[in-house]
């Protein structure tokens, strides 16, 4: 006697597959979470300094989107809708906005009707690739006073000269051997490199303005591609720097740092505020910018300012031949009652 198996009816299978779906989906949902929940791990511990965690750290933002978007799928299929598995996205994705927001909100000091202000601008010229008549065509229309360069080899200070840079901004401080240079429509007092543990030396340039004296710093670190080790410990010589520096105090450059950092955190605890997060643009990408396909993805360049000084605004620059974006920040000389006192050196 022959025994045949007894089909399941089909609401039966489709009630299988269904279950077999919802697995697959919250599976899913929960490998794209994945990203999101260790970023913010790192976040939280610091562990990207001096480690190569630093390189998937610029992606920060970019995977609190990531997050939205599970939540919201979540949110509206409802074969997703498990409880525990929409509480668990919903606590990551408040955890980011938590430590977002602030970037995004304005918070800086009201500024005085008629304070003196200073445009400054900050350019990685990639090995002065960077189109030399598009710079000065730049320092003309953003009528820039003080200019920040990196990566700027002698001939590129040569191709600048030769666009007429030097009619604009004539007061120098030139340092081609080492990284970066600072041009300035003022006068420039006490300038040079600084002695810090960092890569290279940085150049420093003091600028006379509204009766005070403004010190900047033209940054660039090592990357954390090359070496996170080298990276951390340029970043923790200009956080000693940022210590011992007044209230009038500009540090502008590529920091190969975004804002989820651990050592450009420790630098903005020293005393400096990020321009872009205090006027509440707190993702502005800068690099990598002239490939066709890719466009910028992570912020390195950025200006940081003393207490003395407050952001006006800042904006994003493209400059052809490079992969960087110009930023030029207005920043506002605060009255002195107003703004730290200098602090021991």
């Amino acid at each position: 006697m022959t025994h045949t198996a007894t089909e399941a009816p089909p609401a039966e299978r489709r009630r299988r597959a269904g279950g077999g779906g919802r697995r697959w989906g919250l599976l899913g949902c929960g490998v794209a979470l994945v990203p999101p929940a260790a970023l913010l791990v790192v976040r939280l511990t610091g562990l990207d300094a001096g480690t190569p965690l630093a390189m998937p750290m610029v992606f920060f933002p970019w995977t609190t989107v990531i997050g939205v978007l599970v939540l919201l799928l979540m949110a509206a299929v409802p074969a997703l809708r498990s409880r525990w598995a929409l509480a668990g996205a919903a606590a990551l994705v408040i955890a980011h906005a938590v430590l977002l927001a602030p970037r995004f909100l304005p918070d800086g000091p009201q500024v005085p009707e008629r304070a003196v202000e200073l445009r400054v601008a900050t350019l990685n010229t990639d090995g002065g690739a960077a189109d030399a008549q598009a710079v000065v065509r730049l320092v003309r229309t953003e009528r820039i006073d003080v200019l920040a360069v990196q990566q700027m080899p002698p001939g590129g200070v040569e191709a600048l000269d030769r666009a007429g840079l030097g009619a604009l901004l004539p007061h120098q401080e030139l340092h081609p051997e080492y990284d970066s240079s600072v041009y300035s429509r003022l006068p420039i007092g006490e300038a040079g490199t600084t002695r810090a543990d960092t890569a290279w030396p940085q150049t420093v340039a003091e600028v006379a303005v509204g009766g005070r004296s403004v010190r900047f710093v033209a940054v660039h670190t090592y990357y954390p591609l090359g070496s996170p080790e080298r990276w951390t410990r340029d970043m923790a010589a200009l956080t000693s720097l940022a210590r011992r520096a007044g209230p009038d105090t500009v540090f502008l450059g590529d920091f190969n740092a975004s804002l989820d950092h651990t050592p450009m955190r420790d630098l903005l605890s020293a005393g400096l505020t990020d321009t872009h997060a205090e006027l509440g643009h707190g993702w502005a990408p800068t690099w990598p910018v002239g490939r066709a396909l890719l466009p910028a993805v992570v912020q390195l360049d950025h200006v940081l300012h003393g207490p003395g000084l407050a952001g006006v605004s800042v904006g994003e620059r493209t400059v052809p031949g490079t992969d960087h974006r110009a930023v030029v920040a207005v920043l506002a000389l605060l009255p002195e009652k107003d703004g730290e006192r200098s602090r021991s050196s």
